[in-house]
C-alpha cells in the first residue's frame, strides 16, 4: 500500500516539483552557516547595495548581505512552521480522537472548548499571547522562536481536532471496529490500532495547509514586530525592514517575499499530492 501511495503521489507532477523545490528549501537553510557572510554583521558603507556577484541579493540599510539573512530566515520560519505544525496535529488529534470515540459529555465538553478557541481574534490574541509570554521569567520562554511556536499552535490545533472527531464519528460505526471489539479490544487499542491508521490520510493533507498557514503566521507576525524578534532574521521580519525602503531598494522586499510566496505553495502543492495519493476510491480503482 505504502509503495502504491508514494507511486500516485509522484505521478502528481506538480506535487513531485514541490517536493523538490522544498527540498532544496530545507537544504540550503540548514547549511545556512555556509553563507559567505554572518546576516547579523553591519556594513554602512555597503548599504542599500543592490544585487551584484559579491551580494548575490543586495544589502539592506545596514549593509548586512541579504542573501544570508534570507538563507538563516528560512531555518528559522522553516522551523517554526514545522514544529508548530506537529503539535498542533498532535493536541488536535488528541481531542479529536477522543471527542469522536467516546461521544457523550466528553464530546460535549471538548468541543465547546474547541469553539471557544475558533471565536478568539486571531491576530489580536496572537500579539497579546506574545507579550504576555515574553514576561514570563521561564528560561524556555526567553526564546522568542519558542514562544511563537507555542502561540501558533495554540491557536490553530482546532481544525485538526474537528476533522480527527468528524473521521472517528464515521469509522467507530464500522464492521472492522465491531468486529474488533467483539474479540475484545480495548478502547485503546482500537483507536490506536484500528482507527487512527485509518485517518492518516486526510491528517497528512491538513498539515501541510497547518505547516503553510503557520509560516504566513510567522511572517505575518515578524513582520508586525510581535513574532521572532531581532537580530534573529526571519523573512518576516526582512519583509518589515524594507516598507521604508519599497522604492529605493526593491530587492529588500521582493526577495524574502518570494520566498514566503514559493514556499507556501510547494507545501500547498505537496498537500494536493497526498491528497490524490490517500483518495481510497483511486487507489482501489488501479
Amino acid at each position: 500500500m505504502s509503495r502504491l501511495i508514494l507511486r500516485r503521489f509522484f505521478k502528481h507532477k506538480l506535487a513531485a516539483i514541490a517536493v523538490s523545490v522544498l527540498a532544496l528549501l530545507v537544504i540550503v537553510s540548514v547549511f545556512a552557516g555556509f553563507s559567505p557572510y554572518n546576516p547579523t554583521d553591519q556594513a554602512p558603507t555597503n548599504s542599500l547595495k543592490a544585487p551584484d556577484s559579491t551580494h548575490w541579493f543586495g544589502t539592506d540599510e545596514l549593509g548586512r548581505d541579504v542573501f544570508s539573512r534570507i538563507l538563516y530566515g528560512g531555518r528559522v520560519s522553516l522551523a517554526v512552521g514545522l514544529v508548530s505544525t506537529f503539535l498542533s496535529i498532535l493536541l488536535g488529534v488528541v481531542v479529536g480522537a477522543l471527542s469522536g470515540y467516546f461521544g457523550g459529555w466528553l464530546d460535549s465538553a471538548l468541543m465547546r472548548i474547541t469553539d471557544a478557541f475558533l471565536t478568539f481574534p486571531t491576530i489580536f490574541v496572537l500579539i497579546l499571547l506574545g507579550a504576555f509570554l515574553r514576561e514570563q521569567q521561564l528560561f524556555i520562554l526567553q526564546n522568542s522562536i519558542v514562544v511563537v511556536i507555542i502561540i501558533i499552535a495554540a491557536l490553530s490545533w482546532m481544525w485538526p481536532a474537528r476533522l480527527v472527531r468528524g473521521l472517528f464519528l464515521v469509522l467507530r460505526e464500522k464492521e472492522f471496529v465491531t468486529a474488533s471489539r467483539a474479540l475484545g479490544g480495548s478502547d485503546a487499542r482500537l483507536i490506536v490500532r484500528h482507527i487512527l491508521p485509518n485517518c492518516v490520510g486526510p491528517i497528512l493533507v491538513s498539515g501541510t495547509l497547518q505547516m503553510a498557514s503557520a509560516i504566513i503566521t510567522e511572517s505575518g507576525l515578524s513582520y508586525l514586530g510581535f513574532g521572532v524578534q531581532p537580530p534573529t532574521p526571519t523573512w518576516g521580519s526582512i519583509l518589515s525592514t524594507a516598507q521604508n525602503q519599497v522604492f529605493r531598494a526593491p530587492w529588500l522586499g521582493f526577495f524574502p517575499g518570494f520566498m514566503i510566496f514559493i514556499t507556501v505553495m510547494a507545501i500547498n502543492y505537496i498537500g494536493d499530492g497526498l491528497r490524490d495519493a490517500f483518495d481510497p476510491y483511486v487507489i482501489h480503482t488501479e
